[in-house]
């Protein structure tokens, strides 16, 4: 069983071999605890010429209904073997513990979406006491920060690694090589300027070499999303020497690169226009040109009505694209990403 440790000042990151723990942060309005787990590895072989390799944290759940990074963060809290392990590993398979019991985006203790709640607050509501916890304890032992994600039950995405614009060209360069690790279909440059206070944008202001990604959705687990989850850590630690081996192909029956795409700025998020029920005409992962019919938005108030035709205002790759029927007017309803021209990428 984790050892269940009440003061985060007590987490031992040094201690060799692997230790579970269950790190216990008390409710703002009642007696009890949100255990988070967490997994520490400090492996027993010795650094090669290079010296010590970086550390290496992943995180799933920091959205509680995305369960993709769940899974494959879990299977490797139980799979890697310090024997094999040179250097320092974290994983957290539920950072957002609290939503991922509740199978919600956010937490239901005190409603606060822990990708917004960085850099937290020591003296703030559990979300913020959990993220303050990551930015303080674990980032300052890592170099390397990978947040596992998935569309949840809000939107479709075709399956990418993600990252946003950067401006230190190595940093960036690092980045868009770790992220083709994971060997998906696309790696998708991301607008910052969709929300502020999440974990990727704390730990890419810190210069760390951060990866997120969007590895299903419909609130289930896909079998491909893990597998690109699971693996891509371990390719990883790999490409680190963390652990030895060669980095693998993950998706064998692709043989191109990872295409690297951008939806960088915020008119490329396109709203619904009105309340309706969305009928896509395209698949996610699609080729489109401007004009051509994405899908119709309907209003069943009145059916004899006809629909509304929403058409792509440019062209370029249907990354992303609202996943229930139900569409309120406002939210995301696709997001069409264009191919970015970028040698940085090395092949895996």
């Amino acid at each position: 069983m984790p050892t269940v440790i009440y003061d985060p000042d007590r987490l031992d990151f040094d201690a060799p071999g692997k230790r579970h723990y269950q790190l216990a942060f008390h409710f703002d309005s009642a007696w009890g605890y949100s255990l988070v787990p967490i997994t520490v590895i400090n492996g027993s072989k010795e650094p090669g010429p290079a010296g010590r390799p970086p550390g290496v944290v992943a995180f799933g759940g920091t959205h509680g209904n995305e369960w993709e990074g769940q899974v494959a963060v879990k299977r490797l809290c139980a799979d890697l073997d310090p024997s094999e392990i040179c250097g320092r590993v974290i994983l957290i398979p539920q950072l957002s513990e609290s939503a991922c019991v509740a199978n919600r985006r956010v937490s239901p203790l005190d409603n606060v979406n822990m990708n917004r709640a960085f850099p937290g607050d020591p003296g703030g509501s559990i979300s913020y006491r959990i993220s303050n916890f990551v930015k303080t304890r674990i980032f300052p032992r890592v170099h390397v920060v990978l947040d596992i994600h998935s569309g949840g039950n809000e939107g479709g995405f075709a399956l990418c690694t993600s990252f946003h614009p950067i401006p230190d060209p190595a940093q960036r360069a690092e980045i868009a090589t770790v992220a083709a690790l994971f060997d998906p279909p696309f790696m998708l440059i991301y607008s910052s300027q969709m929300a502020s206070g999440l974990l990727t944008d704390e730990a890419e202001a810190e210069g760390k070499i951060t990866v997120g990604g969007e590895f299903g959705y419909g609130e289930s687990v896909s079998r491909i999303g893990v597998r690109h989850a699971y693996e891509g850590i371990k390719n990883v630690l790999r490409y680190y020497g963390l652990m030895d081996g060669e980095v693998t192909k993950i998706d064998p029956n692709r043989s191109s690169h990872p295409r690297l795409v951008e939806a960088a700025n915020l008119e490329d998020y396109v709203p619904c226009p009105r309340d309706g029920i969305w009928e896509p005409a395209v698949q996610l992962g699609d080729d489109v040109r401007a004009g051509d019919l994405l899908g119709r938005l309907h209003d069943f108030s009145d059916h004899s009505s006809p629909p509304l035709e929403l058409r792509a205002h440019r062209s370029g790759v249907l990354l992303m694209m609202r996943f229930p029927a139900l569409c309120p007017k406002g939210v995301t309803l696709y997001v069409i990403a264009r191919d970015v021209t970028d040698n940085l990428v090395r092949a895996v």
